[in-house]
């Protein structure tokens, strides 16, 4: 990450560094990102790990994700993917800017029989200093099942731009 990811001070971010890093911690941390973007708590996310450039969000497989043939819901993958983007950017994106969802580019790779976990990445750090019209960034997110193959695939462009 740039000097200034690193410096990150924005709300969401700073309220997951206050609590303890531990399962209560991140129990604590997903439910109020639920309340805050209540859409999200359709999948149920767990937020495991929230950091500048990586976050790591898991989800259960229960019946309010499954589709008509009992595997996890293509748009719910799409929904965890989503999360673990936003929790990236918020935890990324230095208080200087700001940032919205662009695009999804979606590989549906495998039947979603499990939870999956959401690993969401930047493939190189942003120099956000030179932000200064409004830049493309894109977001890889890998979703895996229990046994660790990818089952989809996201690229999400987020356009960011100074606040």
């Amino acid at each position: 990450m740039s000097e200034t990811a690193s410096n990150t001070k924005g709300a969401t971010y700073a309220l997951r560094r206050k609590l303890p890093k531990n399962r209560i911690g991140d129990a604590l941390f997903s439910i109020g990102m639920v309340a805050r973007v209540p859409y999200f708590g359709t999948i149920l996310p767990f937020v495991e790990k929230m950091e500048p450039g990586y976050c790591r969000v898991s989800a259960p497989n229960w019946f309010g994700v499954h589709n008509h043939i009992g595997t996890f819901h293509a748009i719910a993958a799409c929904n965890l993917a989503e999360t673990s983007m936003g929790m990236l950017m918020e935890a990324t994106v230095p208080t200087t800017h700001r940032w919205i969802p662009k695009a999804m580019n979606t590989q549906y790779l495998a039947k979603a029989t499990t939870r999956l976990t959401a690993h969401a990445e930047l493939a190189e750090s942003v120099d956000f200093a030179s932000i200064t019209e409004g830049a493309d960034i894109v977001v890889a997110v890998r979703i895996l099942d229990t046994a660790s193959n990818e089952v989809v695939h996201c690229d999400i462009t987020t356009w960011v731009t100074p606040a």
